[in-house]
């Protein structure tokens, strides 16, 4: 396969491998400070190693030609990752929240949603516009739970947890309002909507982390 010729699609093919390194080392990371609370840990270990997965098939996808085909079928493992990452991102929230017990119970639950959001993709493909709005009211639900839990100091990290994801929320606003197609963005490479979510959403990852770090702690 050849490399993709638009500047833009190049820019993001290079942002998502980074941001696939930048998953995976949050994956081992995890997995280092993860000994008091294993469950937990295990839960974000797995959201962090399907991000590195969708953004290395993201990668791919972006980075070399290939048929329209051939296309459709990176992405149909790469929505399915999509899907599930958002539903375990819902089933932390609610480990946080109100315990290990209701977090076992939601999570088979979420991760059925997360295959639904996944079939809505076949039946609409090439709407990413599908993942924003499933990730927009997963992140809104975490941004109210993780400021609560930052201003009665119920856990720690909780802070850098809600900077986290109003960042996520910024670079989701970014790759749905804005055409960057149309309108690239110019510094040293060019930048379309989609590299300019994955640099921000880099930012949020590593926030996220942070947070985790103070929340399994305890």
């Amino acid at each position: 396969m050849k490399f993709i010729d638009s500047p833009t699609e190049q820019t993001t093919a290079v942002t998502d491998a980074v941001l696939a390194l930048v998953a995976l080392g949050g994956l081992l990371y995890l997995r280092q400070i993860g000994e008091r609370d294993p469950w937990k840990a295990g839960l974000w270990a797995w959201a962090f190693g399907l991000l590195a997965l969708a953004a290395g098939l993201g990668a791919v996808a972006h980075g070399f030609q290939m048929s329209e085909a051939t296309n459709e079928w990176f992405w149909r493992p790469l929505n399915l990752a999509l899907g599930l990452i958002v539903a375990l991102f819902v089933v932390g929230v609610i480990y946080d929240l109100w315990g290990q017990a209701l977090a076992q119970l939601a999570l088979p639950v979420m991760l059925g949603v997360g295959v639904i959001f996944f079939g809505m993709t076949l039946l609409r493909p090439g709407k990413f516009l599908v993942f924003i709005v499933y990730e927009a009211v997963a992140m809104i639900f975490a941004l109210g739970a993780y400021s609560w839990l930052a201003a009665t100091s119920r856990l720690p990290g909780a802070g850098w947890l809600a900077a986290g994801v109003l960042v996520t929320i910024i670079a989701a606003g970014i790759q749905a309002g804005w055409d960057g197609k149309a309108r690239p963005l110019t510094f040293i490479w060019q930048f379309d909507q989609n590299g300019l979510y994955h640099l921000v959403q880099m930012v949020g990852v590593i926030f996220l982390l942070i947070g985790l770090r103070g929340a399994l702690s305890i």
